[in-house]
């Protein structure tokens, strides 16, 4: 089991910038990735960010250049930098951790709600 707390959330005008934090505990020894996902209202849950356990990391096209994934290995938090912010990236962030072990498991934050002001 891996539990995750995010926290960074807010209103910021467009052209700002906001940094969101995920705390993961448990079996985090366990994690193959962790990434950022989120969901506007009326669509579905998209990935952002994701890093690996590796440190590779992969972004959304919309992102690619604006937002960038960091990891704290001794805090086991993960971040998401998010610059130059539109009001399209107006939605609810989801922190997640995904275990492969044979079958993939996914853990969910709260979610933490972004909403960028024009």
């Amino acid at each position: 089991q891996v539990q995750l707390v995010e926290s960074g959330g807010g209103l910021v005008q467009a052209g700002g910038s906001l940094r969101l934090s995920c705390a993961a505990s448990g079996s985090i020894f366990s994690i193959s990735a962790m990434g950022w996902y989120r969901q506007a209202p009326g669509k579905q849950r998209d990935l952002v960010a994701e890093i690996t356990r590796g440190g590779s990391t992969n972004y959304a096209d919309s992102v690619k250049g604006r937002f960038t994934i960091s990891r704290d290995n001794v805090k086991n938090t993960v971040y998401l930098q998010m610059s130059s912010l539109k009001p399209e990236d107006t939605a609810v962030y989801y922190c997640n951790a995904m275990i492969q072990a044979g079958v993939r498991y996914d853990y969910w934050g709260q979610g933490t709600q972004v909403t960028v002001s024009s």
